[in-house]
This record gives C-alpha cells, sequence and structure tokens, in this order.
C-alpha cells in the first residue's frame, strides 16, 4: 500500500501547498486508484505528480467544503473529456450528491445531467461502518466540524498496511479509533492555538502519547501553523510518498 500526499494546504493554499488530496495504491508498484478528498486544486496537483486521473475509481470524501471536494466536479469532467469509461464511486457524508450535482451545475451549467461513457455512483458514510473497495477497506468516524452535513476523519486498511486521516476538526476521542494502530496517520495541524472547528498543535501535543499509530504526519497546516517552530513534528508536504 502507498500513499501519496497530493496535497498538504489548507483552503487557501498556505506555503504554497495545494488543497487536501490524498492518493492511495493498493499495491506498492501499481498507480493509485483511490483518493482521499479532493480538493480544488487537486487535479493541478495530480498532473504535476504524474497521477493518472482516469485510474481513480473511488473518491473518498471526509466533508463538504470546496478544498476538500470541489475538485470533483473537475475529476468527473476530466473523465468525460478524455473518454474515460471506467465507472467512478464517490462515498461521502449524506447530502455528497445533491452537493455534487450543485457544484457541477454552479461551475458548468448542465454538466451534471449530460451522458457519459461511465457512471458516477454517490454513496454515502455511516458511522464506523465499513466499506469494502476491491482490497481496500474504508472505515469513517464521525469527528467536530461544520459544514453543511456530518464531518468524518477516514481509515483506510489494505493487505499490507493501513493509514487514517482526521479531515477538519477539532478534538474528539473518535481520532484516537481512526488512527489506532495504523501505520500512518495524517492529522491536521492547522493552528498552533485552539480555534473552533479545526485541530491545533497545543491540544494535539497534549493527546499525542495517546495515539497508537507508527507515524504521525502533520497536514492542513495555516501561515500561524507553519509559522511555528515545527522541528518536534514530522509534516506533510505536497508530493511525499510513504509505502506501509
Amino acid at each position: 500500500m502507498r500513499v501519496t500526499v497530493v496535497g498538504s494546504g489548507d483552503a487557501f493554499g498556505s506555503g504554497g501547498r495545494f488543497q487536501t488530496c490524498l492518493a492511495v495504491a493498493p499495491d506498492p508498484a501499481g498507480p493509485p486508484h483511490v483518493l482521499v478528498d479532493c480538493g480544488a486544486t487537486s487535479l493541478t496537483a495530480m498532473r504535476q505528480q504524474g497521477i493518472e486521473t482516469n485510474d481513480i475509481d473511488t473518491a473518498l470524501v471526509t466533508h463538504l467544503h470546496g478544498d476538500h471536494f470541489g475538485g470533483l466536479p473537475f475529476l468527473v469532467l476530466d473523465g468525460q473529456f478524455r473518454r474515460r469509461t471506467r465507472d467512478l464511486t464517490v462515498v461521502g457524508p449524506p447530502g455528497t450528491g445533491d452537493r455534487l450535482t450543485r457544484a457541477m451545475e454552479a461551475l458548468f451549467p448542465g454538466s451534471s445531467g449530460v451522458r457519459r461513457r461511465f457512471d458516477v455512483h454517490v454513496v454515502e458514510h455511516a458511522d464506523r461502518s465499513p466499506r469494502e473497495l476491491g482490497p481496500l477497506r474504508a472505515t469513517p468516524f464521525e469527528v467536530r466540524h461544520a459544514s453543511g452535513a456530518p464531518a468524518y476523519a477516514l481509515r483506510v486498511e489494505g493487505p499490507s498496511g493501513a493509514m487514517a486521516y482526521s479531515g477538519d476538526t477539532e478534538w474528539t476521542d473518535a481520532l484516537l479509533d481512526a488512527a489506532d494502530g495504523v501505520g500512518l496517520f495524517l492529522c491536521e495541524g492547522y493552528s498552533p492555538r485552539p480555534i473552533r472547528w479545526h485541530l491545533d498543535l497545543d491540544t494535539l501535543a497534549r493527546h499525542r502519547d495517546r495515539f497508537t499509530c507508527r507515524r504521525l504526519l502533520l497536514t492542513h497546516l495555516s501561515p500561524t501553523a507553519l509559522a511555528e517552530d515545527l522541528s518536534g513534528w514530522d509534516v506533510a508536504h505536497d508530493g511525499l510518498r510513504v509505502e506501509l
């Protein structure tokens, strides 16, 4: 299993980083087939990093903010114009199907109803209910982040390892469950100090010893977090690849 940090930034591209997107390859020798989040800048990042968008079978969405799901209309239309034939499954919070349709219509009027060579299947997360994705299994854990629908941390397990991603959230013990025993936990470190709806470094430091993951990697950093002394933390960057 290989995880590529396609985008490690916040909503505003702080530090010149792309918005949130993780690409998961079940076989380290093969291409990624699953995305965890797909922010508005994700197709540009995937092109830059040589990831073939038409290889993506599934997009897992943590929550319905544009820097986490806003790239999906572009992923769908890219497939349409590049003659994609394999179906695309989007797994997201309740309301994902309606939000995706409205986003496509806002960006490209008429695009949501176009007939394509492939279908887009939208299914919804159910808290702590795993979903099989070929050789991978994805499990959502509800967290605390206001986005007009429930928000989730995600755990993705494969034959050779497991990873988890916090999504955006205030502190919740659900993160301990999502990251329990995984080889890699990508965790939001948005702010140095407590801030509503996001995870801050002070709070994360207080709970750090409670995690049982082998590696905790900070992501989704704001300008104030990037300006901190992060030498005591492991910090993600765009294009980072981790094998599990």
